[in-house]
């Protein structure tokens, strides 16, 4: 007897759910996938998990890196809603430890990346290289925030940063009313987020089975890459935008310089037409989110092991919106 390709009948099932036919995407998928993971799917009433290689748990708290970002965004949106947060204020307006920061540094441009922030605080040059696992784990909040005080420069350009994202979720702790840390940070979402979404979303790493490395520390910098979260909470999160209680911050695009072409960016996401979506990368993880305002159709890809050293990069990346486009 003929085993059947797991993965064209992943395809098959995934298709099935997005009414297309996706099994010329095999390639793409194996690119994407060569350690194992998951790829999840949404759209009417109808939503599929399809488990590939995966030693654990499919249904578990995969490390998300920097789709944590669309989180960020999501908290600040809240915030703004609530009052507690303006878009384009200076966040040294809401005083305490963000007291002295730069003018130009607002909410809107940390989430758009255009605030003229660097990618890292300049220590990261070094410990990526001796703190491989927790480039930022030597920082706290006042070393975050006196990077920004030192490094901001002109703002407008695009310039993706790591630094800007965790800085927000310090900010977003703090018009909360929450310590102005990765755990207030995590309380914070909890309250504006996660909790009224009713996902569980976490900062506490699993405990991880199989070949599986050790998950990346982001310190304070943790509203940049360091939630965990389950395929199924990714894809509610997704459709809360489209369908849920979440608000419009993620529909008005731009497109300012420094961006590659073709994309734009809004709070939390890439965008490009119709599509919004943010991939990661972690030391032995990899994540994709993905929505289509048109369709109302949602994408999620969590992926076992970093980027190959060797063969297509970005694969997940291009997996994700082939999928949906």
């Amino acid at each position: 007897m003929f085993r059947r390709d797991p993965a064209r009948a992943a395809l098959t099932d995934l298709g099935g759910v997005l009414g297309r036919d996706l099994t010329h995407l095999r390639p793409l998928l194996r690119a994407a996938l060569p350690g194992g993971g998951v790829i999840a799917v949404a759209r009417g009433g109808r939503q599929l998990s399809a488990p590939l290689r995966l030693p654990g748990a499919a249904d578990g708290p995969f490390e998300l890196a920097s789709v944590s970002k669309p989180f960020t965004a999501a908290l600040a949106a809240e915030l703004v809603r609530a009052g507690q947060l303006d878009w384009d204020a200076p966040l040294s307006a809401l005083g305490g430890p963000l007291r002295g920061l730069p003018r130009s540094v607002t909410a809107w441009r940390l989430t758009t990346h255009t605030a003229g922030l660097p990618t890292h605080p300049a220590r990261a040059a070094v410990t990526v290289l001796t703190r491989y696992h927790d480039p930022y784990g030597g920082m706290d909040a006042r070393a975050v925030l006196d990077s920004v005080r030192r490094w901001a420069g002109p703002p407008g350009r695009f310039r993706y940063s790591n630094l800007g994202a965790g800085t927000l979720a310090l900010a977003g702790a703090v018009a909360a009313g929450e310590p102005c840390s990765a755990a207030g940070y995590g309380r914070a979402l909890r309250r504006f987020v996660t909790g009224p979404l009713n996902l569980h979303v976490t900062l506490d790493p699993p405990r991880l089975s199989g070949p599986a490395g050790p998950p990346t520390g982001f310190g304070p910098l943790a509203g940049a890459g360091g939630l965990f979260a389950s395929p199924g909470d990714l894809l509610a999160f997704g459709r809360a935008h489209l369908h849920g209680p979440l608000g419009d911050h993620w529909v008005a695009a731009q497109r300012p310089p420094g961006l590659p072409a073709g994309l734009e960016v809004t709070a939390g996401w890439l965008a490009r037409g119709p599509l919004r979506w943010h991939d990661g990368v972690a030391r032995h993880a990899r994540a994709g989110l993905a929505f289509h305002a048109g369709t109302g159709a949602v994408a999620a890809i969590l992926a076992r092991g970093g980027e190959p050293l060797l063969g297509r990069r970005a694969a997940l990346s291009a997996l994700l919106l082939r999928l949906l486009e």
